[in-house]
Order: C-alpha cells, then structure tokens, then sequence
C-alpha cells in the first residue's frame, strides 16, 4: 500500500490541511494519507504549541468522515527533536508491507537541502509536493528529480497561527475548521489566552 506522510504540528488542524489530504487522497496514487502528529518542530515555539494529545484527538475528530486519511502519532514514541530520515526508517523497519511517500509544500521543498541526510530521503522515498503562493522557485535540480512529483492542488493560504490569534481575539473561525474541530476546541476554551 502506498502511504503519504503529511507532517505537521496541526496546531490545530483547519480545512487547508484536509483539503490538501483529501486531494491527495482522491487525486494521486496514494491509498492513504497519514496524518503525522509532529510534538514538536524544532522551527517554531514550544510555548504556543497545545498538548501532544490534545492535538492529535483534534486530527482524529477531524478525520474521522475520511476513510483514507489516518492521525499518526508515530513520532511521540520516537527521540526529540524529530529527523524526518529517521520517522521514515523508524516506519519502513515498522511496516515493511507499506511504501511511504512524504507530502510536502513548495515552501518546505525549497529548504529540503538543508534537512537531515536529505539525500537518503530522496534516494528511497517519492516527494508529493503542493502549490503555494510563493516567488522562488526550489532549487531547480530538485524541481526535476524523478523521485519529485508536484500535485496540482488547490492553493489555500489558511494558517494555524491566524486561527489561534483569530480565537484568541474571539473571532468566529467556525468555516475555518470542521464543526468537532471547533466544538472541541470551544468545550475546553483552547487558545483563547
């Protein structure tokens, strides 16, 4: 089965991040999509990030009407902070059966060089990438390698970091996330400090 990793801290998860999975899910050759729980990206502030579970419950509720699309809590149990090249070794010895692909957008392509052992990931594993509103191109002998297939997805420029500030400011970000997302979110009075 071929699986697409889509990272993230999904802190919280909106409907930008379903839709680029469900489109990834419907119009590639990818059976599933997982969902990765990042505890923590070592690019952005552990003080605004919620609880590990908490944000994976947040992924699962939002899931849960997508039969391909899957939470993955598979780095929680692995060493912080969290190496790409490692998760995907750690899944390949884990599920031999499965072939992993990562998902990626433009933004995160263009930097791929500086990730750990990069060149590893890219040797054994296929690359989805998504459009973004963006002015540079990745490095051009990345746009071309075989193992790099951009996905011609919708563009949608929704961030985590406007909806938290959006909630925090008592904004209504209700079309921003799914209807448990939200409900979820409002019961326990998350990000509204």
């Amino acid at each position: 089965m071929k699986i697409g990793l889509y990272f993230g801290t999904f802190n919280p998860i909106h409907i930008g991040h379903l839709i680029i999975a469900n489109h990834m899910a419907e119009y590639s050759d990818l059976n599933q999509i997982w969902m990765v729980v990042t505890p923590h990206n070592p690019l952005k502030k552990k003080e605004h990030l919620l609880d590990d579970y908490k944000r994976l419950n947040l992924v699962a509720l939002a899931t849960e009407d997508f039969p391909k699309i899957k939470p993955s809590d598979i780095e929680f149990k692995l060493p912080q902070p969290n190496y790409t090249v490692h998760t995907l070794a750690h899944l390949q010895e884990k599920f031999p059966q499965h072939e992993f692909s990562l998902i990626m957008g433009e933004d995160n392509l263009k930097s791929l060089h500086k990730w750990k052992n990069y060149e590893v990931i890219l040797e054994n594993h296929d690359i989805y990438v998504y459009p973004r509103i963006s002015s540079e191109l990745a490095t051009l002998d990345l746009q071309n390698h075989p193992r790099i297939h951009h996905v011609d997805a919708p563009i949608v420029e929704i961030s985590s970091t406007f909806i938290r500030e959006s909630i925090k400011n008592k904004k209504n970000i209700q079309p921003l996330i799914p209807y448990k997302v939200w409900e979820y979110i409002d019961y326990n009075n998350l990000y509204k400090k």
